[in-house]
């Protein structure tokens, strides 16, 4: 039986004043519980029955610590409103780099920025795209929504695993790139992804649901992108789901690329 303080340790994470503090974060679920367990160290997995009898051992053995829970008391540590079998503690890996070597990143590789992207099913979503489309670094504004939140870790079915996202702040970071590094982001008044030569590195910016990429990034990127509605002319949508305009949009990277 999981103890009462337990119990209010786990919920805690929810909050990510007590993520921080405990440098940890939640993950639900058998295929995100198992996707991150041989690439993040698990502290603790809390798990009924069924889970454990049908789930390879050699992939439990890397958790730090395994308890049998039942259903009730998954639904007590759950963030779910209906929890699903497991319920794992990991540690939130390091990110101790120097802004000045994470600058160098786009220099030699696709990277994406997250400029103030507030939902955390957009964030999780773009992080398992951005995983789908090979990109292994992410970063964003400390405005963005939290990536180790329990709905950003549920949307990114697993991906947090093998893309690294970094919280940095933008203008600065920008200014520590190179001023050959390629800064790309999308804009109404952009010119045709389609039309537009994009190379295999570089940095892609992607802006706020409502706002877009602000004033201070915007006057850093030095290629504006468009993806053209079907219709040129015929009433539209406003604009795309950020998500789902980043996976047009690294879509198209990689098909040049």
């Amino acid at each position: 039986m999981i103890s009462k303080q337990t119990i209010k340790y786990i919920r805690s994470l929810g909050v990510k004043k007590y993520r921080d503090e405990a440098q940890c974060f939640l993950a639900e679920g058998p295929k995100v519980v198992g996707d991150l367990l041989p690439l993040m160290h698990c502290k603790a997995l809390y798990a009924t029955e069924d889970y454990l009898r049908n789930t390879d051992p050699q992939l439990l053995a890397y958790a730090e610590a395994v308890e049998t829970v039942k259903t009730a008391e998954l639904e007590r540590i759950s963030q779910l409103r209906q929890p699903h079998e497991v319920v794992a503690v990991f540690e939130k890996p390091a990110d101790d780099a120097a802004l000045s070597e994470l600058a160098q990143l786009p220099d030699n590789a696709l990277c994406l920025l997250l400029d103030t992207v507030q939902d955390p099913g957009n964030v999780g979503t773009i992080v398992r795209i951005a995983d789908w489309f090979g990109i292994e670094h992410v970063f964003a504004t400390p405005d963005t929504a939290d990536v180790f939140s329990p709905k950003v870790v549920q949307a990114t079915m697993g991906a947090l695993g093998r893309v690294k996202v970094h919280y940095v702040e933008a203008v600065a970071f920008l200014e520590q790139m190179s001023g050959e590094t390629p800064v790309y982001g999308t804009f109404l008044d952009g010119k045709s992804i389609y039309a537009e030569q994009l190379d295999k590195c570089g940095l892609i910016v992607m802006g706020n649901e409502g706002n877009g990429i602000s004033t201070a990034v915007s006057q850093r990127v030095t290629h504006r992108l468009l993806i053209p509605p079907y219709m040129s002319g015929r009433p539209t949508v406003e604009s795309l789901n950020v998500a789902i305009a980043t996976a047009i949009v690294c879509s198209e990277f990689r098909r040049n690329g």
